[in-house]
């Protein structure tokens, strides 16, 4: 990457370079919804803007993207690669921060040296030492057996391995909106020079993570590859979230839907339904929908929470007005009554 194309991810967050992984989730949720598309109908500067986001958020959002980023600068891309960040054309010497690279021919030979990952020095592919070299790679504890790769892993951790046999694993941040995660959804990413394509079955949830089997780093020793791990980022919904597995919306109704009860139409994944509201619903009450929420891999859905929120109209037409004030000259309602009672 050019020094000119560099980009500065914690500028477009608009966070500072110390800043905790909360408060960077916390920014770009905050910008993602102000750019979003659907939020910006036809707006191209909005559209850029919500990309260049989601690009500084891939990266700023991955612990290891992020050191390299840091560590590199500009040339952070050639670096987890495992290209030459500092190769400046045949012949070309750069030095980087007052260390001459240009003895390597990329990344993974300095840092092979500098661990000396690759057992002892001088030993060659074919020798007697191959057998015993051994590095460290980070994989995922657990998974799900999709067809195709090991499916949605909901656990955080990781452990260091240790292997002879396979590459290293690397991962990669992929961005799906609502309806592509419930949906499922055939996907492509780029990394590298390589473009790898894969489906993503119905279910995908925020924090999932999805296993594609060599699709990792390559060992040049034995040309075994590691495994691909694709992290899900769900991009803000206008109308639906999350409240554990749950599927949440909050809809609107009138007092008198209220108080008298009511027949309302809902939106759901599937469409829309009717919804009966009992008489006396409170404000911030939960209506459940069964087996209309977020599909799960195993082909069952999850509910539907349905929140009521009951808003008073600003303007009322003078009919309006009129039964309005014979119900509070007649209430015998005072949801009041108990403060009096109250005492510090």
């Amino acid at each position: 990457m050019a020094a000119t194309d560099f980009k500065d991810y914690y500028s477009i967050l608009s966070v500072s370079k110390t800043a905790s992984a909360d408060e960077i989730k916390k920014s770009y949720r905050r910008l993602a919804r102000k750019y979003h598309p659907d939020m910006n109908p036809g707006n191209k500067q909005a559209e850029a803007s919500f990309k260049e986001v989601s690009e500084a958020y891939e990266v700023l959002s991955d612990p290891e993207k992020r050191k390299t980023y840091d560590q590199f600068g500009q040339y952070w891309r050639q670096a987890g690669q495992g290209g030459s960040p500092w190769s400046g054309g045949a012949g070309t010497n750069v030095d980087v921060g007052g260390f001459d690279f240009s003895q390597y021919s990329n990344f993974d030979e300095f840092i092979n040296e500098l661990l000396g990952r690759f057992g002892t020095a001088g030993a060659s592919p074919g020798g007697a030492n191959a057998g015993g070299r051994t590095y460290n790679y980070r994989t995922s504890t657990g998974s799900s057996g999709f067809s195709g790769f090991d499916g949605f892993n909901d656990v955080s951790g990781f452990d260091n391995r240790t292997t002879t046999a396979s590459g290293a694993d690397r991962e990669a941040t992929i961005n799906l909106s609502l309806s592509e995660a419930f949906h499922g959804v055939q996907k492509r990413v780029s990394i590298g020079t390589e473009v790898i394509e894969f489906r993503i079955p119905p279910g995908a949830k925020q924090g999932s993570r999805i296993r594609v089997r060599g699709k990792g780093q390559l060992n040049p020793y034995n040309q075994q590859r590691g495994d691909l791990y694709l992290n899900v980022e769900l991009q803000p919904h206008s109308f639906f979230q999350f409240e554990g597995d749950n599927l949440v919306c909050e809809v609107p109704v009138t007092p008198d839907e209220a108080v008298l009860g009511a027949q309302i139409e809902v939106p759901t994944p599937d469409g829309t339904v009717t919804v009966n509201v009992p008489a006396g619903v409170r404000s911030g009450q939960s209506l459940r929908l069964r087996g209309k929420g977020w599909a799960k891999p195993k082909g069952e859905r999850g509910d539907q929470l349905v929140r009521i929120a009951i808003i008073t109209p600003k303007e009322i037409s003078p009919i309006e007005r009129e039964y309005y004030e014979k119900i509070r000259a007649n209430r015998s309602f005072n949801p009041r009554s108990n403060l009096p009672q109250v005492r510090l």
